[in-house]
């Protein structure tokens, strides 16, 4: 349940920064970068724990990485434009 709040928090984030005007996105993708890894790392735990089973696991940690990836790019456009 905890990762599934999390996820929808990176969710609102994400729409909430690309509704936003240049400036007050930012704030919004660092918070959503610092959540993502937190999925990341309980996701890694549930597949530790043996909750998850490891072909879901693989599939949720690429997408997982798939979406840091997309959000550390758009931090750094941001920050190159200031």
């Amino acid at each position: 349940m905890k990762i599934e709040n999390i996820c929808l928090d990176v969710t609102q984030l994400i729409i909430t920064a690309a509704l936003e005007s240049k400036n007050s996105k930012l704030p919004l993708l660092n918070t959503a970068r610092i959540k993502i890894e937190l999925m990341k790392k309980l996701i890694r735990i549930t597949n530790e724990l043996n909750i998850v089973p490891n072909s879901k696991y693989l599939e949720l940690e690429l997408d997982l990485q798939e979406i840091s990836k997309m959000t550390n790019g758009w931090i750094k456009y941001l920050n190159a434009v200031r």
